[in-house]
């Protein structure tokens, strides 16, 4: 049995959970989100818990038990508390700023890099050298940091770029002088 699949998950106050078949919409304080999962998984809602069950002990069904647990339970983490992501701005003159919905990077290009939010992503910038990056929905959280991450990726000799925090970035050593002979 899958030690993940078979916990409980428990529906904290103020969240309202309906399954229909293999559609689950979870709303909460935050919002509400809806997924449909795999038929094979059975999704039940008794008391104030969610059990999430297997029919057979094929390989796809393990695979599926866990990761539909999972996805449910972070369903009901988003719509309670949220998810955030925070990425860091290392560089000589990179620095982002906040101008209504639109995040402005300096990025050491000839032009500034701007992102907009959406109705799903909330974007702050606290100082010049930090995003954080928030929403319910924990899997559009990340696809926006690492979009956000792409626009300048750290790079490894200086470590100048965008990371998120406590990313290592591993460093490489410079050109070698000129060797004598």
């Amino acid at each position: 049995m899958s030690r993940i699949g078979r916990k409980p998950i428990n529906i904290p106050a103020g969240v309202e959970v309906k399954v229909n078949g293999n559609e689950v919409t979870v709303k909460g304080p935050k919002g509400a989100l809806d997924q449909t999962f795999n038929p094979k998984m059975t999704i039940a809602v008794e008391g104030n818990e969610i059990l999430v069950t297997r029919p057979d002990d094929e390989k796809e069904s393990r695979s599926l038990h866990g990761l539909t647990r999972t996805l449910i339970h972070n369903m009901v983490v988003g719509v309670t508390e949220g998810f955030s992501k925070t990425l860091e701005v290392q560089g000589v003159g990179y620095r982002v700023q906040k101008q209504g919905k639109d995040l402005v990077m300096n990025l050491g290009f000839s032009h500034q890099v701007v992102v907009s939010e959406n109705e799903d992503i909330k974007i702050d910038a606290p100082n010049a050298n930090t995003i954080v990056i928030s929403g319910i929905d924990k899997q559009k959280v990340g696809q926006f940091a690492a979009e956000v991450r792409e626009k300048r990726p750290p790079e490894p000799y200086k470590g100048k770029g965008i990371r998120y925090a406590g990313e290592f970035v591993r460093r490489k050593e410079g050109k070698a002088g000129k060797g004598s002979k």
